[in-house]
């Protein structure tokens, strides 16, 4: 078996574990008392529950990016509607499972556990920056990603206060309008940096 379909295959593992915690309902909060299977669960998830809910995050990603329209209706998409559409397909995902973001999100609160939460939201920026097609690899790159950590960020807490009464992508969405209003903030700030740089140069 080549190493690539190994990494696939224990992805699917990991997948199956973490669907079965979150298949419970009500959901009772992330514990191992959920895995039936709970030695192998420790053997695929060495770094606890962290390693679960870190894996819980990438889950969501991929299912985001499965989410998203194909290449044709992709490129008709300004940047600006690319980042929102896959802010919001990933909000669609998690619809179903709230609570346990919720619980993931208080896992992440202690202080020693914030370095880790950080590293995982940046990845996700940085894959929906990779997919709404940017490539710069200079300070810019730092810089978007930094700032959309700041927009997914915000945009959960806001989602997480949603009564869901209005579907996501409704127009009078409340998160739909908390995101697009953060994103035009950094879009306004962007240009300000963007002006500073301009003047230094001249």
């Amino acid at each position: 078996m080549s190493q690539a379909a190994s990494k696939k295959d224990v992805q699917k593992t990991r997948d199956r574990i973490l669907m079965s915690m979150l298949a419970q309902a009500p959901f009772p909060g992330w514990s191992w008392d959920a895995v039936e299977d709970t030695a192998l669960a420790r053997v695929l998830f060495p770094g606890g529950l962290s390693d679960v809910l870190d894996h819980f995050a990438d889950y969501a990603d991929r299912q985001m990016l499965a989410a998203l329209p194909g290449a044709k209706a992709w490129a008709t998409l300004k940047i600006r509607q690319r980042i929102r559409a896959a802010v919001l397909a990933r909000l669609t995902f998690l619809q179903d499972y709230k609570e346990a973001e919720r619980a993931a999100l208080a896992h992440w609160m202690l202080p020693w556990r914030k370095p880790q939460a950080m590293r995982i939201l940046w990845r996700t920026a940085d894959r929906i920056w990779e997919r709404a097609g940017d490539t710069s690899t200079d300070y810019n790159r730092y810089t978007k990603r930094g700032l959309l950590s700041g927009v997914l960020a915000a945009t959960m807490m806001a989602w997480l206060e949603d009564d869901g009464r209005i579907p996501l992508h409704a127009r009078h969405s409340p998160t739909a309008a908390f995101l697009d209003r953060r994103i035009e903030n950094v879009l306004k700030l962007g240009k300000v940096m963007q002006f500073f740089k301009q003047d230094r140069a001249a």
